[in-house]
């Protein structure tokens, strides 16, 4: 390669190896979303410690899971646009300042109504957070191994979610949710140096915006240290003309599939966030200790990192939206089967069942975030995928409080896992109906991953 060469970034990206410096984005991005997942876990099992603390009905907390939430889909509406103009690394690390500040001071909170506007804020720095970490790995990682690198940095959050909930049960006892808030604050906060010194900006980012040349070599350097002489990166054509983010969302290209997308996060994070804010209350209030209650729960999560794992790996071999598709059926079918052994105490399909649940539908949306960052071209990836995160909290708001309000039903925990199976046949559905407009040829759906 020349210095006057001039190469596509996806092609550079694509012919070299995958290099240590992008390994070790994937991996910094990793422990982001990991510290996300012990935040969202960490507060469905510091719940019974509130609702005892302070004399709570489990529908006065309600509001405390919503508030989180809401903080989530704002932030993700707000902060993916700003990732589209200003670049991924100043909002991503701007992020994880705000949401680690946040939580230190909601430790210090005497009361509910104080606690729930903190975790508003907390939930505004981890809904821009989240996004860009996907962004950056997507933007990092080579179009054949796209999907399967995603999910693997995404798993992050399922491991994140599987300790923080095994923690907080454990600890919660030595050093009460003060404690755990306190931790969720200062993990993050001790993340950011390294982020400021070792992450670097988006490649794509960079040349779309028409950084300074010495910037750009150094991090083409740094993936690909063997070259002597470095080329010339150029974006595609497509990215020239377009430069309005959110506008491109909705153009006759993507419009239906951001509408399919967004419908697919919606039911998918609805039952993700009913089970991490209700499942230990559930458990609890069936019987069973908030310890078994941890781990049960945690199994949840387990079956979710080896599912995005397995499930990335054959996206990258099959069409993804038929392996997503099936896998959200699945999801849907084993949500039956965990009502049934929560109703019949029946720990093995318990067991069992929270494991499938987990691979159906915690996995599946690990690989619904990694179709979705390969669905939108760089100038309005960062929007496409924040958006549809920001859209599919809005269903985890629905998820959070609509728990509560079933169990005020005195429904059995058959009807409410039945109940809440409806979502995921419907992500399943939305899904389908992509893979048959991509059939059709509808000239206003992207090709499934992009190679811009």
């Amino acid at each position: 390669m020349s210095q006057n060469q001039q190469v596509d970034v996806q092609n550079f990206i694509d012919e070299n190896p995958l290099s240590g410096a992008q390994k070790r984005i994937i991996w910094l991005c990793f422990l982001i979303v990991a510290i996300d997942g012990f935040d969202t876990a960490a507060v469905g099992f510091i719940a019974p410690a509130l609702k005892a603390e302070w004399a709570l009905q489990a529908a006065d907390l309600a509001p405390l899971f919503g508030a989180g939430l809401f903080g989530l889909m704002a932030g993700a509406l707000i902060f993916g646009p700003l990732s589209d103009k200003f670049g991924r690394k100043p909002i991503l690390i701007g992020s994880v300042i705000l949401f680690g500040l946040a939580s230190l001071v909601s430790a210090f909170t005497t009361d509910l109504q104080s606690l729930v506007v903190w975790r508003f804020i907390t939930g505004l720095g981890l809904g821009g957070a989240m996004p860009n970490a996907i962004t950056l790995t997507s933007e990092y990682s080579p179009s054949k191994r796209r999907s399967s690198l995603v999910t693997l940095m995404f798993c992050g959050f399922t491991i994140g979610s599987a300790l923080g909930g095994i923690a907080a049960a454990q600890l919660l006892p030595h050093i009460s949710w003060h404690g755990i808030l306190l931790l969720g604050g200062i993990m993050p906060l001790l993340t950011v140096p390294f982020l400021i010194w070792l992450l670097p900006e988006s490649l794509r980012f960079m040349v779309f915006k028409n950084y300074a040349q010495h910037k750009i070599d150094k991090v083409l350097k740094s993936i690909a240290p063997h070259l002597t002489q470095l080329p010339k990166l150029l974006p595609s054509t497509s990215e020239a003309k377009n430069k309005v983010s959110i506008k491109a969302l909705f153009s006759r290209q993507f419009a239906l599939g951001t509408i399919l997308i967004w419908c697919t996060f919606f039911m998918s994070l609805l039952i993700i966030y009913m089970i991490s804010s209700w499942m230990p209350t559930l458990l609890t209030n069936e019987g069973f200790n908030l310890v078994n209650a941890s781990w049960l729960t945690s199994i949840f999560q387990i079956g979710g990192t080896i599912g995005a794992i397995i499930i990335g790996l054959c996206m990258d071999k099959i069409e993804p939206v038929k392996v997503l598709s099936f896998v959200y059926v699945l999801g849907g079918l084993f949500l039956i089967c965990l009502g049934l052994g929560i109703e019949q105490s029946n720990m093995l399909l318990l067991m069992l069942a929270m494991f499938g649940v987990g691979v159906g539908i915690s996995g599946s949306q690990v690989g619904v975030n990694a179709f979705t960052s390969g669905f939108y071209p760089t100038y309005c990836r960062a929007t496409g995928v924040s958006w549809a995160n920001a859209v599919g909290r809005s269903g985890s708001v629905i998820g959070s409080v609509i728990g509560g309000w079933l169990m005020s039903l005195n429904l059995s925990s058959f009807e409410i896992m039945s109940i809440l199976a409806i979502p995921a046949f419907f992500a399943a559905f939305s899904l389908f109906m992509i893979k048959r407009l991509k059939t059709e040829s509808q000239p206003f759906i992207q090709p499934i991953i992009i190679k811009d």
